[in-house]
């Protein structure tokens, strides 16, 4: 990390999204991240457009610009993103989760205390992005969102399909519905003067959200 503000800390190929609806671009991105000429295009383009984030802003940034700084015509861009909003989604995603697996995060489907380190990870990755160029550029906002949103989704999900608790609220639903509840709690504790801890906010949206979790408990 560096300035107040993420690097790229890890491919973001390597975190599999297939299955998650709302995140189109990042599902394309891991149906063939196992080769290893993909993986290092896709890390030339994340890079380009990383150190460009740092000279301009988002919205003045071009397709053009990324391949030039990245060394690659426009059709090898095309190949992998369809466009740059979606290449920040799959650049954002990697960041987060490199986060998520740097603290050996996991969801079982039954473990609050999982629970509360996820909730804790959209926390610290929202208050590492405040102030900085990312958080200043408001194009970039809803992209970020949902980057994180699918991660986290796709995480619940996992953990509630391998444990059938018996509720008729389906896991898709449930996984949905706690992810964007996480981003919009720690989107109101960062924006909150002199807010309290991470550790303590994430105790009370787990407590609000438990319910959901297990609505059969």
């Amino acid at each position: 990390m560096s300035g107040g503000r993420l690097e790229i800390v890890a491919d973001s190929a390597q975190f599999d999204l297939e299955g998650i609806v709302e995140a189109p671009a990042l599902i394309r991105e891991s149906e063939t991240s196992q080769d290893p000429r993909i993986r290092r295009t896709r890390d030339l383009l994340q890079q380009a457009l990383d150190s460009l984030l740092k000279q301009k802003e988002f919205d003045r940034i071009s397709v053009q610009d990324i391949t030039d700084e990245a060394g690659v015509n426009r059709a090898t861009f095309y190949a992998h993103y369809p466009d740059k909003f979606a290449l920040l989604e799959c650049k954002v995603a990697g960041d987060f989760n490199a986060l998520l697996v740097e603290r050996g995060v996991t969801f079982d489907g039954t473990c609050a205390g999982a629970l509360r380190s996820i909730v804790l990870g959209v926390c610290d990755f929202l208050a590492l992005t405040q102030g900085s160029a990312c958080q200043r550029q408001r194009q970039m906002e809803p992209h970020l969102e949902t980057a994180m949103v699918a991660v986290v989704r796709k995480m619940l999900l996992d953990g509630l399909r391998r444990h059938d608790d018996g509720s008729d609220i389906s896991p898709d639903l449930r996984a949905a519905t706690i992810s964007w509840a996480i981003l919009g709690a720690a989107k109101e504790w960062v924006r909150t003067p002199e807010r309290p801890a991470s550790d303590e906010i994430a105790g009370t949206v787990v407590r609000m959200i438990a319910p959901i979790l297990h609505p059969a408990d």
